[in-house]
């Protein structure tokens, strides 16, 4: 005899979990009940609900929001959540695909080799972790086995992402791989088709360079990285309320 869970969940009734806020509770449904629901119209409602209390956050309330998500899959999969580190007021956003192994074991992005090199590249340009910068990855959660996202995946995250943009008003957004390009401009282009130019998300300048993990493979491939970094330094420059940034001479190169 089915049990009233296979019941429920066979009929599409399956439980919605509740994020108890300060202003009262909002229903809070994973991506896998939602899919089981017969009523597009109410699986239409709980999302936009979800991405409005999103859209309010602050950066007090973030980090925590983000741990409580069980709007996909990687919930159950993960150790820790990665929402993002630094400079709150960061005129510089660096964006990756998603949390690694050290990544979810810390709960910080970009940690490990890949983590060191991109702290030399920030070096190089004289910036540093929590000092004009702020680090993140379109995914907050790891995916098993560091596979690919899955595009639900990403959809799931993307009212966090936005509203770490919404927050963050950076002066430029540096997309760290194709993943994260792809995401954010919309296209499965290849990096060589779109570093070198001077791209928008939303108003915002964006340059594409490759993810550190890929050049810690492919070191001949710095020297394009380093021409990315000189390119986004000088967009930063040349944007509005840019005194104080430094200028291309003060930058040393990456080793």
């Amino acid at each position: 005899m089915a049990s009233r869970d296979e019941i429920l969940l066979e009929l599409g009734l399956t439980p919605t979990w509740r994020w108890r806020e300060p202003h009262g509770e909002i229903a809070i449904q994973s991506a896998e009940t939602l899919a089981h629901s017969p009523q597009p119209t109410a699986r239409r409602e709980v999302l936009d609900s979800r991405s409005t209390r999103i859209a309010a956050l602050t950066w007090q309330e973030f980090a925590s929001d983000v741990d409580a998500c069980v709007a996909c899959g990687l919930c159950k999969s993960r150790n820790r959540s990665v929402p993002g580190v630094g400079d709150t007021n960061a005129d510089w956003l660096f964006l990756g695909e998603a949390p690694g192994a050290e990544e979810d074991a810390r709960g910080e992005p970009f940690v490990g080799q890949a983590g060191k090199l991109l702290d030399n590249m920030l070096r190089a340009l004289k910036l540093a972790r929590g000092k004009q910068v702020y680090i993140a990855n379109v995914l907050k959660c790891r995916p098993p086995n560091n596979r690919r996202p899955e595009s639900g995946e990403a959809q799931a995250c993307r009212p966090y992402l936005e509203r770490q943009i919404e927050l963050l008003q950076p002066r430029l957004i540096v997309a760290l791989g194709r993943s994260a390009a792809a995401w954010l401009l919309g296209t499965d282009a290849t990096i060589a088709s779109l570093r070198g130019r001077v791209h928008q998300f939303r108003g915002v300048p964006l340059i594409v360079t490759y993810h550190p993990a890929y050049l810690l493979r492919t070191l001949p491939d710095k020297a394009k990285a380093w021409e990315d970094l000189l390119l986004a330094q000088r967009t930063v420059a040349a944007s509005p309320s840019a005194q104080g940034m430094i200028g291309q001479s003060d930058a040393q190169p990456l080793v």
